[in-house]
């Protein structure tokens, strides 16, 4: 059967928190999430959290077809980007393959894109019964999870989040990302069958991540973006809520993600899910976004990942960063992110751009609030 849908908003994620076991830098690891993302949220200079990890391949000198087989290189990945990059937190590969292959979906590999998944294996309701839920551990999961417990041993100074999709968008991978669209209206209970398997299986995978140190996830839920309102609030909020309610607590965080052009109007489900944190694309007016979200809840985003990152110069993403912290940054839940998870082949030199801008910006405000109390002493 499926979820009950939601009657109602949450008030209000974050419960009063106990920061005696908080703790960050030195030898010391983050103990404690909701006191890290509460202090995020109230710091005037905020660092950025871009969605950042394929890009060390440029670094390493190796293909991605390396990265995603080894979880040693992908611990290394994350070193590095976590020493080169002064970022909020440090992020496991987000890559939306491994979950639906782990089910036994083909998958295109190659050297330097991310990998995709190719066709379905889910057609119809008998299909969808005969469809076993993975171990946990089989196909890449196993690599991914190792990756993470060896990054947190190697990562000190800041959160270590793990990259896993959402449950509408793995089922889409299931069915295929068509097919699924159609199902919604034509046989939603096959819909239903196959998400609660999803929904499942990405419980447990979660809690692998959480078992491995991982400080949370990011769940990217970008299939649900191109749904109406409706479908979102009956497909994808209630199983993504299921998730949130089971693996979240005040040490390890759901920060979700959705890059689809529909999520200003499926607002009030998305915040259904009680996830700590959000985190939406380039397709929006991230300054429209922020005047729907309660001002305690966290919001990222949203530089052009492709357009920007990739394809533009180090001058034009400096010039849209600056744009978007002076359109958003005035509200004090708005942390600079990329719109989504930035390529492979993205210039170094545009990424370096980003922090760098980033940098600017907080200093001339950090400049400016030491002048006042300044002045205010005089």
């Amino acid at each position: 059967m499926p979820l009950q849908i939601y009657n109602e908003i949450p008030s209000g994620i974050r419960k009063p928190v106990d920061s005696s076991n908080y703790f960050i830098g030195g030898e010391k690891l983050m103990q404690h999430m909701m006191k890290w993302l509460e202090d995020l949220h109230n710091s005037s200079v905020k660092k950025a959290m871009p969605v950042l990890s394929f890009p060390a391949i440029q670094l390493m000198g190796i293909t991605v077809l390396d990265l995603i087989n080894d979880s040693d290189l992908q611990a290394k990945a994350m070193k590095m980007i976590a020493d080169r990059v002064d970022s909020a937190a440090s992020l496991s590969l987000m890559d939306l393959s491994v979950e639906a292959e782990c089910f036994g979906s083909e998958i295109r590999k190659s050297d330097y894109e991310v990998p995709t998944v190719t066709g379905s294996i889910v057609t119809d309701m008998q299909s969808a019964e005969r469809l076993s839920i993975p171990e946990i551990g089989t196909g890449r999961t196993g690599i991914y999870i190792d990756a993470v417990t060896k990054a947190k041993k190697m990562i000190q100074d800041r959160p270590v989040f793990a990259g896993m999709i959402g449950p509408f968008s793995l089922s889409g991978r299931l069915l295929n990302v068509t097919e699924i669209m159609v199902h919604c209206y034509d046989d939603p209970e096959l819909v239903h069958a196959v998400m609660e398997k999803s929904t499942e299986f990405l419980i447990n995978y979660a809690k692998a991540y959480k078992k491995s140190g991982a400080n949370g996830i990011i769940m990217a839920e970008p299939l649900t973006g191109i749904l109406s309102p409706v479908l979102a609030r009956k497909f994808s909020s209630p199983y993504v809520k299921k998730i949130v309610d089971e693996i979240q607590d005040d040490n390890f965080l759901v920060i979700y993600h959705n890059c689809g052009n529909n999520t200003i109007q499926m607002i009030d489900s998305i915040l259904f899910t009680g996830a700590a944190a959000f985190h939406f694309g380039n397709s929006i007016d991230m300054s429209v976004m922020l005047q729907k979200i309660p001002e305690h809840i966290i919001v990222m985003g949203n530089i052009d990942p492709a357009k920007e990152i990739k394809g533009g110069t180090p001058q034009s993403v400096r010039k849209a960063t600056l744009e978007t912290l002076e359109k958003c940054s005035h509200h004090p839940n708005f942390v600079i992110s990329s719109g989504c998870d930035i390529p492979p082949l993205s210039s170094w030199e545009n990424i370096d751009a980003f922090f760098g801008a980033v940098k600017e910006y907080y200093d001339k405000i950090k400049n400016n609030d030491n002048e006042s109390a300044f002045l205010e002493k005089e």
